[in-house]
């Protein structure tokens, strides 16, 4: 016996093809002789249809839960290939920035000497994007609940604005996880008349990044 493992309109991610879709149809696959269907499989509206077992759902990461009310710093770290003398077209001659996630200033995000010296204002400006992200997260948090309050009195352009933070919002806090597959063994029940169609032929993709 097998069953659906999706329901219709879910958003799923698609393995094999690296994108987000979502399902159009759920299609049970008959065999004659049996009561169930031995299969399930679901159209994402990519060409062919897909087993339970090459999609995955989004759920919510713990660890963004968790790490939803830290502040991540910006500090400056010492450049220990060049001098102050060496690099005067640096932002700040002498050091780097570092972003700090952990609150003993381990761990984080920094680039190596010489990418930094390629294009410095860049990766300063980085740093300040990357250290300012869970300050814009939870910004973009407070915009969706306020918008979820009062639906109804919300003007239009901010139902849209706060629908377009939701998406973004679950970009950052949801990661996928394959559905568990519940196909039993079928014992053959009945006579029916839709045969059992052949296989969907196999295309994989190269996974986007």
């Amino acid at each position: 016996m097998a069953r659906a493992q999706f329901q219709k309109g879910e958003k799923v991610w698609v393995e094999c093809v690296g994108v987000w879709a979502r399902i159009e149809q759920v299609q049970p696959v008959w065999a004659k002789g049996f009561d169930e269907p031995v299969r399930v499989t679901y159209d994402v509206g990519l060409g062919r249809e897909f087993l339970a077992q090459e999609l995955a759902v989004p759920v919510e990461d713990a660890k963004a839960v968790s790490e939803g009310d830290k502040r991540w710093r910006l500090l400056r770290a010492r450049n220990k290939w060049q001098t102050a003398d060496d690099c005067p077209h640096h932002p700040f001659p002498g050091t780097y920035p570092v972003v700090v996630t952990d609150p003993q200033d381990w761990g984080g995000w920094r680039v190596p000497g010489a990418e930094y010296d390629r294009d410095p204002e860049r990766i300063e400006y980085q740093a300040r994007l990357i250290a300012a992200a869970p300050r814009l997260l939870a910004l973009a948090n407070t915009m969706i609940e306020a918008v979820a309050d009062v639906p109804d009195d919300a003007p239009p352009e901010m139902r849209r604005l706060a629908d377009a933070a939701r998406n973004l919002v679950r970009d950052v806090t949801e990661v996928t996880t394959v559905a568990p597959v519940t196909e039993q063994s079928t014992t053959r029940m009945s006579s029916r008349s839709e045969p059992l169609p052949d296989a969907p032929t196999e295309s994989r993709a190269t996974q986007a990044a």
